[in-house]
């Protein structure tokens, strides 16, 4: 059974590091769930995390996702999304036809989004294009698991995926030098 994503909006008190001072936000989340009742008690859950003792939430707005696979990555801090066509000759009509579907893909930037997909489909046996990749106001995504224990194993490799810091990806001056030192001998 696949999953069905809902995006939830929620206002809430968040500490601003910039200004040292509590501000309210509304943010983005994605959680899975069965029913837009399930989506609302999950966040509501999800969001206790976030908030100090006494503090509520406010769900300004529920409504289901068209992402069909989410996938976090490594050492990535902000959410994409990332258009797939894939194309299918109509053999019937002589005519391309092309499928839209939608992946939210982990990185730091729109290029490595776009890197991270390409990888995402690097199985796929058909022919397909990436249209685009845009940032996702996605703040965080709440998959569900269940209590069994190979579904523990999958929440703690997305949990650790979904959390690990972003590196920083400094050139280095040696390897660098090397490199345009091999380019300009060929």
């Amino acid at each position: 059974m696949s999953a069905t994503w809902y995006e939830c909006k929620v206002k809430y008190r968040k500490f601003d590091e910039a200004s040292g001072t509590q501000k309210v936000k509304t943010e983005a989340f994605l959680v899975d769930a069965i029913s837009y009742t399930e989506a609302e008690t999950r966040i509501t859950e999800e969001m206790a995390a976030y908030l100090m003792e006494g503090e509520e939430i406010k769900i300004t707005n529920i409504k289901v996702a068209n992402y069909a696979e989410i996938h976090p990555f490594e050492n990535s801090d902000r959410w994409f999304k990332s258009k797939i066509s894939l194309i299918a000759f109509d053999e019937e009509s002589g005519k391309e036809r092309k499928t839209n579907l939608y992946l939210l893909v982990q990185a730091n930037d729109v290029k490595e989004a776009f890197e991270n997909t390409i990888t995402t489909m690097k199985d796929t046996m058909g022919e397909y294009s990436i249209p685009a990749v845009s940032e996702s106001p996605i703040m965080d995504v709440f998959p569900y698991f269940s209590d069994e224990e190979d579904q523990a194993e999958l929440a703690e490799e997305f949990t650790r995926l979904k959390n690990s810091v972003p590196v920083n990806n400094d050139e280095n001056e040696e390897l660098a030098m090397e490199d345009s030192f091999i380019s300009e001998a060929e």
